[in-house]
């Protein structure tokens, strides 16, 4: 594991200030976003005591019993809203061995009504528990979240010399969410065996913002790491130097956010900005739990993923061909980490074949 890796920390205050500092900003995203896949973001305006109230809110639901929590389980929707019980998502690079937590899944943002027909599961509306206070925290942080995710977008497009809405013209009313998890104790025989909480993988989406997890102990209280291996790692871009490139902790600085590329913007800039595998290794002792959350920035469904104009050469289209609707890319992605079935896929393309054989065998 690598620790001497000078991850960029980018001060949104940066962003909106004198040319000297904006251009510091803007080239801290570029390298960030293109060497690592990722930044740590300062001056996000979200505060420790938000963070607090959305995990407490998170933590009551997950300390019912299952049989409380099954209804808001929702598998007719890909587990898209609502909750997910363990052992049901895995990574596509995971051989099959399921994520060992639980999560918690709602959109913050508006979405787009056309966009709730075409996909209704994806685009499916929230689920909410009785908490009173449960979808007031939820929303309250992934609009917080998506507001960063937006400067951040801006940023980076004037970063790569295109027009600042590059991005953002490209994502309202998408089915952008925000996920609460919770990764489950271990037992003894599984830290034995060197389970993974979650396998390595890399984010389907454009932008991803990760606020920072808190660690449980056995006696359900709030803790440091357990050890020093436990917890987020992010695999950085692959060099002559390091072919299998470098795994770094993603821990970030006091008072910072992680925010990490995903596939759909890896594809958007030809590999300019490249996606973040990640993993989540659990700690060497058992009975530990791990809280985290994300807010997934997603592309509108109807935008063509392919590399956009500057990032198109023969080698990039070639990379990332053919072209494909991302609203039809999220599907195939749920397929693949098993969240929707493969009997999804019958949803794409013409559906009406059966209308001549009706019509034919109607009375003449």
């Amino acid at each position: 594991m690598s620790q001497d890796l000078a991850i960029p920390t980018v001060d949104l205050d940066d962003l909106r200030a004198d040319v000297p500092r904006r251009d510091a900003a803007r080239a801290a995203i570029r390298e960030g976003f293109g060497a690592y896949g990722l930044v740590y973001v300062r001056g996000h305006g979200i505060a420790p005591e938000s963070l607090d109230a959305f995990y407490d809110a998170f933590t009551r639901f997950t300390a019912q019993p299952e049989a409380a929590k099954r209804p808001f389980a929702r598998p007719d929707i890909w587990y898209q809203r609502g909750w997910t019980p363990p052992n049901t998502e895995q990574a596509v690079a995971g051989g099959g061995q399921p994520d060992f937590k639980e999560c918690y899944f709602a959109a913050a943002m508006p979405l787009d009504p056309e966009c709730k027909t075409e996909h209704p599961e994806i685009c499916a509306d929230n689920v909410w528990p009785d908490d009173p206070r449960f979808a007031e925290v939820y929303t309250a942080m992934g609009r917080a979240l998506h507001g960063v995710g937006q400067e951040l977008l801006r940023g980076a497009a004037l970063a790569l010399g295109l027009a600042e809405d590059t991005f953002t013209s490209r994502i309202d009313g998408a089915p952008h969410v925000t996920r609460a998890l919770r990764y489950i104790p271990l037992t003894p025989e599984q830290v034995e065996h060197g389970v993974l909480w979650g396998e390595e993988h890399t984010d389907f989406n454009l932008l991803t913002l990760l606020p920072g997890g808190r660690f449980i102990d056995p006696s359900g209280q709030r803790c440091p790491p357990p050890d020093p291996d436990s917890g987020l790692y992010l695999r950085t871009r692959a060099t002559a130097a390091h072919p299998a490139g470098r795994k770094v902790r993603g821990a970030a600085p006091p008072g910072c956010l992680v925010a990490q590329v995903g596939q759909q913007w890896e594809i958007l800039t030809g590999g300019t900005f490249q996606a973040t595998p990640h993993v989540i290794t659990a700690p060497k002792s058992p009975g530990y739990a791990r809280l985290s959350s994300a807010h997934f920035v997603h592309l509108h469904p109807h935008q063509v993923l392919t590399p956009l104009g500057p990032f198109r050469t023969a080698e990039t289209v070639r990379a990332y061909s053919p072209p494909v609707l991302a609203g039809t890319y999220d599907l195939k992605t749920l397929v693949d980490i098993a969240l929707a079935p493969a009997s999804a896929l019958h949803s794409l393309g013409y559906r009406h074949y059966d209308r001549l054989a009706e019509q034919r065998s109607l009375p003449r």
